[in-house]
């Protein structure tokens, strides 16, 4: 039997925005069983810009992990969707007059018991053991530069006027975008994962996060964190976009057959 089942599911709210410029996907390999793949992709860009550049980003996941089969290498996989939105999207951006851009995390968990991520921009990653923060991306931002120089605290870079600048992304005609990966091996029952847009994440700190997520069932979780981004960020929150992937203990296996006495064959 299994060490562990997978539980997901994803949550959306469109914010105090008037349009919904975030997307979220959960997949199964068609040709490739016990593996699945989340993403998350937050665009950017005037009248419906963004939404058509964050759709890209998941069609183009969901395109490639049809295609990929045991044996492929998972980490040129996430490369190739973070190369072909992007060429895509620029594309899009010639014929439609637009300036669309999106962000990018994605994350597969294997039948080997990895999980492997990849982002680009500032949406994020993070992952839980039980209740317990673990670790989270580092966002592809100014302020992140910021913070790594020491010239502001972690806890300034939320509120820092320049929050917004994103020092990579896809779609943008004049720097391509570089992909940054992590992995985890020996997944184990009550690890869980969260890939979010800046929409949710903004809110809360990690140990809030670690704590809604290992509490609760994913919808239970995306209910409650729904609920507080919106009181937290009212009137002016932003889509606020996430799947949330826990490994939980299998249940147990029922008997449900009874032992009979053989007759004699005559």
């Amino acid at each position: 039997m299994s060490q562990y089942k997978i539980e997901a599911g994803t949550g959306q709210h469109i914010g105090d925005r008037q349009e919904q410029q975030d997307r979220v996907g959960l997949f199964a390999a068609t040709n490739a069983p016990g593996y699945m793949m989340a993403v998350v992709a937050d665009g950017m860009g005037g009248k419906s810009g963004g939404a058509l550049a964050a759709e890209q980003v998941v069609r183009t996941a969901k395109q490639l992990f049809d295609d990929f089969y045991p044996g492929n290498n998972v980490h040129a996989l996430l490369e190739n969707i973070l190369n072909e939105a992007h060429t895509v999207i620029k594309l899009s951006a010639v014929s439609s007059e637009k300036e669309p851009h999106s962000t990018f995390v994605a994350m597969v968990i294997t039948p080997q018991q990895q999980a492997i991520w990849a982002h680009a921009g500032d949406s994020r990653l993070y992952r839980f053991s039980g209740p317990n923060f673990v670790e989270k991306t580092r966002d592809h931002s100014y302020v992140e530069q910021l913070v790594e120089e020491g010239k502001i605290l972690p806890e300034e870079a939320k509120t820092h006027k320049l929050s917004n600048i994103l020092t990579n992304v896809l779609g943008s005609t004049t720097t391509p975008p570089y992909i940054t990966f992590g992995q985890y091996d020996g997944l184990k029952a009550h690890d869980s994962f969260l890939l979010c847009s800046d929409g949710l994440w903004h809110y809360f700190d990690d140990a809030e996060l670690s704590a809604a997520v290992a509490a609760n069932s994913p919808r239970q979780a995306s209910e409650l964190l729904i609920r507080k981004a919106r009181d937290r960020g009212a009137p002016r929150g932003d889509n606020c976009t996430f799947a949330i992937v826990k490994l939980v203990v299998p249940p147990a296996e029922v008997k449900n057959y009874t032992v009979q006495k053989m007759r004699r064959a005559i």
